[in-house]
């Protein structure tokens, strides 16, 4: 699938390329931008007709799209034009997507990230190959032209005799890149006639450099990245504050372009203020990225989320079903993702006397049982659910309210096992235990119930 405006950089690409006998299908968007639009898309099919080779075309408003989306008219046009190339692309089982960057264009590239400030990855400018790329994992985006200078592409067509499309916006100085090509760069050749291509060696050497750096990430990042769902990604902490400066940078924009394969330019502020959140010590938290995304510590780990992202509650208790259970003593119960709870033997009070008054656990709570049926229950959380928490005086507080306080997310809450004798709700694990069944100086024998994850799960 090969890219052709009818510029003269194209059209030497798709001369090339026929020349060379690959199968090709010409693809040509029409931008509305200029008046002469029109005509350069019957050319491009005239000549793809000459050549004997497949044509597609789409007409795009480029200024709509740009206004929708707030991007420049420069980078809605280049959006759009690889969202038609990869969409046809994928119609044809096309081995590629060619398109004809240059030499010329790669210098303005480094140059416009270095002015706009760049690290690695924006110094090196394109590669050659592009693949995973952000518009298709499993077909490569392919620029054979980048060593190639415009006067080189010029003096071919001269001696093919061809004759390129001249596209007046490219004299346009309202455009970046153009009072780059027209302003800048000659400027600097009068201090050093051969800047252009120094840049373009040094991005060639960056491009190196960089490979070698992504080999690193990319074995760090498999034990980074713990979980991925569906605008999610579970991050290991552990790993991301274990790996070297570079590594960490690289690692969290990996995770953002993950979520968001098609964002460019997130600012080196945007990565440090990630970075400086995933390098805190702390239980909770929150912090905003860039694009919607944003970086959240939640009950011992640590999301990278869309907003709007259904978090999984892995790692969490949760019954596996609505319907009460029956929980003897002694007896266990297994919930959701390997967790058990577990009512103990019964045990006579003055010898565990110390344990029952010094319970520091939230996972674990003491019952009279004396104070309880043979038989309660585990069930979810109901509407309007109260429990009178020991130490409060017998006032009672929402199962709701209790859930916000000790910081169990909002989506592990409504499968969230509530221990029970009848209507009565005796123990909310891993927040507090109710004065119903509490152990009293009369208290002669007691039973544990605890709550935790199996060892021989995962």
């Amino acid at each position: 699938m090969v890219g052709v405006s009818g510029g003269p950089d194209s059209l030497c690409l798709l001369d090339l390329l026929h020349r060379l006998g690959y199968p090709l299908v010409v693809a040509h968007l029409n931008h509305q931008l200029r008046p002469e639009a029109d005509t350069e898309a019957d050319r491009v099919k005239a000549l793809a007709g000459e050549m004997g080779l497949a044509y597609v075309t789409r007409t795009m408003d480029v200024v709509a799209f740009a206004l929708e989306h707030s991007l420049s008219i420069e980078e809605a046009a280049r959006e759009l034009r690889y969202r038609f190339l990869y969409m046809q692309a994928g119609q044809v089982d096309a081995q590629a997507v060619v398109v004809g960057h240059t030499a010329d264009d790669q210098v303005e590239t480094v140059l416009m990230h270095l002015l706009r400030g760049a690290g690695l990855d924006g110094l090196r400018g394109m590669p050659f190959r592009s693949l995973p790329n952000p518009w298709d994992a499993e077909i490569p985006l392919v620029r054979p032209l980048l060593d190639t200078w415009r006067e080189q592409i010029a003096a071919y067509l001269d001696e093919r005799g061809l004759r390129a499309s001249q596209d007046a916006s490219n004299l346009d100085r309202n455009y970046y890149r153009n009072r780059l090509r027209h302003d800048v760069l000659p400027f600097l050749e009068k201090h050093s006639p051969h800047v252009r291509r120094l840049l373009w060696r040094s991005a060639e050497i960056l491009r190196q450099d960089a490979l070698l750096l992504e080999d690193i990430v990319e074995s760090a990042w498999g034990q980074f990245k713990a979980e991925q769902g569906t605008g999610y990604l579970a991050l290991n902490e552990a790993v991301f504050r274990g790996q070297p400066l570079a590594s960490q940078r690289r690692l969290l924009r990996k995770a953002i372009g993950v979520l968001l394969p098609g964002l460019r330019d997130v600012t080196f502020e945007t990565i440090e203020r990630g970075r400086s959140f995933l390098l805190e010590i702390r239980d909770t938290g929150q912090c905003s990225l860039v694009g919607g995304l944003f970086l959240l510590r939640q009950s011992g780990r640590l999301w990278l989320v869309s907003w709007g992202a259904d978090l999984p509650v892995t790692g969490f208790p949760q019954l596996l079903a609505d319907a009460p259970y029956p929980l003897t003593i002694p007896g266990e119960m297994i919930l959701a993702d390997g967790w058990v709870l577990q009512a103990s033997d019964v045990m006579e009070m003055d010898r565990v006397r110390q344990y029952v008054f010094d319970n520091p656990d939230p996972f674990q709570a003491w019952l009279d049982v004396q104070a309880l049926p043979e038989t309660f229950q585990v069930r979810r959380r109901r509407p309007g659910d109260r429990i009178m928490p020991l130490g409060m005086g017998g006032h009672s507080v929402k199962i709701s309210d209790m859930m916000v306080n000790a910081k169990i997310p909002q989506r592990a809450r409504p499968a969230w096992p509530l221990v029970c004798a009848g209507e009565e709700i005796l123990w909310v694990p891993g927040c507090r235990q109710g004065m119903a069944g509490s152990v009293s100086v009369r208290t002669q024998q007691v039973t544990c119930l605890s709550l935790k994850k199996s060892e021989l799960v995962g």
